[in-house]
């Protein structure tokens, strides 16, 4: 996936405020400042619904509960 599409896409979806603009357009400078471009990724990644990996569905069988007492 190209890096800047990413960004763009964020900057026309959420009303962002200007230090987050110049943040994406300018990259982190510091430490906190990529943390803060992480969390946007990762919101980003939310939006678009974007897995890496599928989950299990994990169904829990009554019969089988090692907790239940017989």
């Amino acid at each position: 996936m190209d890096d800047e599409n990413w960004k763009n896409q964020y900057k026309e979806w959420k009303a962002l405020k200007p230090f987050q603009i110049k943040l994406l357009d300018d990259g982190a400078q510091s430490l906190s400042q990529a943390w803060l471009i992480n969390a946007m990724w990762c919101e980003w990644k939310d939006i678009k619904k974007l897995k890496e990996t599928e989950l299990p569905t994990l169904e829990r069988s009554l019969s089988n509960d090692p907790w239940e007492e017989s």
